[in-house]
């Protein structure tokens, strides 16, 4: 019998696929396919949550993780402070609760579901994307904000692009909106860059054009997040390589790969205003926001200390579960293009959920975050630089993503469940007969035992 038709989870894991490429493809549905529908599919991956959740735990396997049940505990609580002491909007609570009702035990549900070969599995289907996905923000940055790659939510002709430089949008390729595209490319990058140093099967030329793809995305993006974000994948690579000297030849084949791609890419005509544009808006972003420093304490850390420091103004129990996102916004005032609390992720749950269960939220995310992180550290001197490299990129995610945005809530509750997942190590068939055989001796005396057996 196939390993397919044992696999109890092969439903569950169908459901991940679905959830993943409806992170990808949201924002074309909501643009390009079904415009009319552009409200209700800003909630299409919510049923695939409901399903992971019930159908886990009709077969039992949902994962048994206290900070998983204790975050939805705690969203119950801010659910029922909100109706009663907040805004009391019905449909304001249950946009806001659905963050961490359905969407946050997805981290443990993929990390329990997943096996290491379906990362790299989800990682290879995301290189094969790539290269398509820098054609096409390649294609928005030069158009007109008119044109049809560039409709914007609900098929406005207004565009989706977002103010860039030098005359240029930030294209937003096909997502709601342009953070998707660094998402994206922050996360290709992970197995692009692990791939050039691991030896996993992997199509040689398909690891060049995505490589390729990710180059031509970094200045065409205007996006200093995507540019984050892969520094700290790069950084991550050089710390896994320091404490696996095996590695070196292999960064340093890698190093001279990319960088002869960098020299040939950069003189084409196609990548000049994109270049032009990407340093004038570095340039101009640093300047206003104080260099790094303004940009990685106010922006990546999410304002965590102003946030805390401004908690004594809001009301104890706070203003109410999803005031703060912008369907909240726009639900409760008409107008979605303000924050009604923070923008950053902390002063969000302080101000909608109140100083004690805000921080209580905050410190179940930063809990989660250490967890995963001492793991993936321990794992790099055994020679695994896998776990280390998805969780250097999403650990920011986890402690002050700005869940409240649809994109990011995926990439990083993705991300998350992967990361867990990669840190499971691989099973073979002699650790599974091992198993059966202390467990039960004597089981394995007919061959007819071993039909039941799934071996990831």
């Amino acid at each position: 019998m196939s390993k397919a038709t044992n696999d109890p989870h092969k439903a569950l894991k169908r459901a991940i696929w679905a959830y993943f490429l409806l992170i990808l493809f949201e924002g074309a549905l909501r643009k390009w396919v079904l415009p009319q529908l552009a409200n209700p599919l800003l909630v299409v991956r919510d049923p695939i949550a409901i399903f992971l959740i019930g159908y886990s735990w009709y077969k039992g396997v949902l994962p048994n993780s206290l900070m998983m049940y204790g975050m939805m505990a705690l969203t119950v609580a801010a659910m029922v402070t909100g109706l009663t002491l907040g805004h009391g909007n019905l449909t304001v609570a249950i946009y806001g609760a659905r963050i961490f009702l359905l969407h946050f035990p997805l981290i443990f549900i993929i990390g329990s579901i997943f096996t290491r070969e379906d990362v790299l599995k989800m990682g290879e289907a995301t290189l094969w994307i790539t290269l398509p996905m820098a054609v096409l923000i390649v294609l928005q940055f030069y158009s007109p904000q008119s044109a049809f790659v560039n409709r914007g939510i609900g098929g406005n002709e207004e565009g989706a692009g977002f103010s860039g430089a030098n005359g240029f949008m930030r294209p937003p390729a096909t997502f709601s909106f342009t953070n998707g595209t660094a998402q994206f490319f922050g996360f290709a990058g992970i197995f692009c860059i692990y791939h050039w140093l691991k030896a996993e099967k992997v199509n040689k030329l398909l690891l060049l054009s995505a490589s390729v793809g990710i180059l031509i995305a970094i200045p065409f993006s205007i996006s200093r997040t995507l540019t984050f974000m892969l520094g700290l994948t790069v950084a991550s690579a050089f710390v896994g390589v320091g404490r696996n000297p095996q590695y070196i030849k292999k960064m340093l084949i890698t190093g001279v790969i990319l960088t002869t791609l960098v020299v040939l890419l950069g003189n084409t005509e196609l990548l000049g205003p994109a270049i032009d544009a990407f340093l004038t808006r570095f340039t101009s972003a640093s300047e206003v926001e104080g260099g790094m420093q303004g940009a990685f304490v106010d922006r990546f850390l999410g304002g965590m200390y102003d946030a805390v420091l401004a908690s004594p103004n809001a009301p104890f129990f706070g203003l109410g579960i999803g005031m703060g996102t912008n369907a909240g916004t726009q639900l409760l005032t008409g107008d979605s293009t303000g924050f009604l609390i923070s923008e950053g992720e902390w002063g969000r749950l302080i101000g909608e959920m109140g100083l004690l269960l805000g921080i209580t939220a905050i410190l179940i995310r930063t809990t989660l975050a250490v967890k995963i992180g001492v793991k993936s550290i321990k794992r790099i001197s055994k020679g695994d630089i896998l776990p280390w490299m998805l969780f250097a990129s999403s650990c920011v995610g986890i402690l002050q993503g700005q869940w409240a945005q649809p994109t990011n809530l995926g990439f990083n509750v993705l991300m998350a469940g992967l990361t867990l997942a990669a840190l499971k190590p691989k099973r073979t068939l002699f650790r599974v007969l091992k198993r059966v055989e202390i467990r039960s001796p004597g089981s394995l005396e007919t061959g007819s035992h071993l039909t039941s057996l799934h071996v990831h």
